[in-house]
């Protein structure tokens, strides 16, 4: 008699993880698992697939009440350490983004800039608890005389910090080199001329939206780890596009879905939210996502087992063809290849370097499954999944 087909709920998930009996694997076990097992196998044996990226994203920011002064203030312009920040909320709510440079950076002026302090390493600061200064001033109001601020706040005397990033997680992007004759610098990161190096920021099959290619266990309100903390998807993000050519295994062949996330930035761990200052181009953040993937069916099975081998980008010319608009494919090439070291392109070995870290992506989602196995960690089921498109294959 065959075995009936295995169907779960998250509450179902849940339940063994209040009793101690869940069952989670990394993403680059479950690939394993899948293989040696099949899908449905997979299925019945394991309970969540836990995934992890770690690597700038530069659509990221906190939003900050830094709390009532007196006399009262309504702030219309704020800096923290010298890093400008939008004032245009509410009285004392400001939004720092990451990629915002400190107001005396040169930028470019001296080319490659070195774009050495900007929001990304506020945030950063703020979370390793250190003191930086808030600068305020203001036009004047019966309500809020106050026109001007200057004191040095740490996070926790602030009265509400949230990371809010409104782009992390990119599913999949691209592979990017340089075939002009000239070094570029892009965020992206350095591209040497000629095609001397490839570079892509990617976590493979650790990379948590290319384990459920298809949106159907994540959307809004599903918890997840950020930052070090347990975190949100508050829905798609920026730049969320669903619709691009797929594999025959469901997973985008170019870049496609994105998160919008938060969490409760006095929670984070400065390991996981780290400013990063990119050659030439300008400031950003690393950020550490890491998302669980409930294995409801043999189908989310077949998803979170794919391998490195089996999830493939584009290559793109960031040198000519993607400054002008004109981000035309010129090959495709593996996971596999890529973390080899080289990738065959024109007749040519060439390097291939990682802006995301595969090691602390995989300490993510080792953290993560070790949470859940304590019982730490709930699943949630998202109120709304991401929006899924058409889902054309290629």
């Amino acid at each position: 008699m065959a075995k009936k087909k295995v169907s779960k709920t998250i509450d179902d998930i849940n339940q063994r993880i209040r009793e101690g009996k869940v069952v989670v694997v990394t993403a680059d076990e479950m690939a394993g698992i899948v293989h040696a097992k099949g899908p449905e196998q997979a299925a019945r044996e394991i309970d969540v697939v836990t995934t992890g990226t770690f690597a700038p994203m530069c659509s990221s920011g906190a939003f900050i009440n830094f709390g009532p002064v007196q006399p009262a203030i309504k702030a219309s312009s704020v800096s923290l350490n010298g890093v400008p920040a939008y004032a245009g909320l509410a009285a004392v709510d400001i939004y720092i983004g990451a990629t915002e440079p400190a107001e005396d950076d040169p930028l470019n002026g001296v080319h490659p800039g070195q774009f050495k302090y900007g929001g990304g390493h506020v945030i950063h600061d703020l979370v390793a608890g250190k003191k930086v200064e808030l600068r305020a001033t203001a036009y004047g109001t019966d309500c809020y005389p106050n026109r001007s601020l200057k004191k040095r706040v740490a996070l926790q005397e602030l009265s509400s910090a949230t990371l809010l990033n409104p782009r992390n997680a990119y599913q999949n992007y691209n592979c990017a080199v340089n075939l002009t004759s000239k070094t570029i610098y892009t965020y992206m990161g350095v591209l040497k001329p000629n095609c001397g190096n490839a570079n892509y920021s990617t976590a493979g099959q650790l990379s948590p939206l290319l384990n459920d290619p298809l949106y159907m266990t994540l959307g809004l309100g599903s918890r997840i780890f950020l930052g070090g903390a347990v975190g949100y998807i508050i829905g798609p993000g920026t730049q969320h596009n669903p619709d691009v050519a797929r594999a025959d295994n469901g997973t985008p062949l170019s870049p496609a879905g994105t998160l919008m996330v938060m969490g409760n930035l006095k929670d984070m761990n400065p390991k996981w939210v780290a400013g990063v200052s990119m050659l030439g181009y300008g400031c950003s953040l690393a950020v550490g996502v890491g998302v669980p993937i409930p294995v409801l069916n043999a189908d989310i099975a077949r998803f979170t087992g794919v391998s490195d081998e089996e999830l493939f980008t584009q290559i793109i010319d960031y040198g000519s063809d993607y400054p002008k608009g004109e981000a035309v494919s010129l090959g495709t090439v593996s996971y596999a290849q890529l973390k080899s070291g080289t990738v065959p392109f024109n007749g040519q070995d060439v390097p291939s370097v990682p802006l995301s870290s595969y090691v602390r992506a995989l300490e993510i989602a080792d953290l993560l499954k070790e949470w859940i196995e304590k019982g730490q960690f709930l699943l949630t089921q998202p109120v709304e999944t991401l929006p899924a498109g058409k889902m054309g294959m290629a």
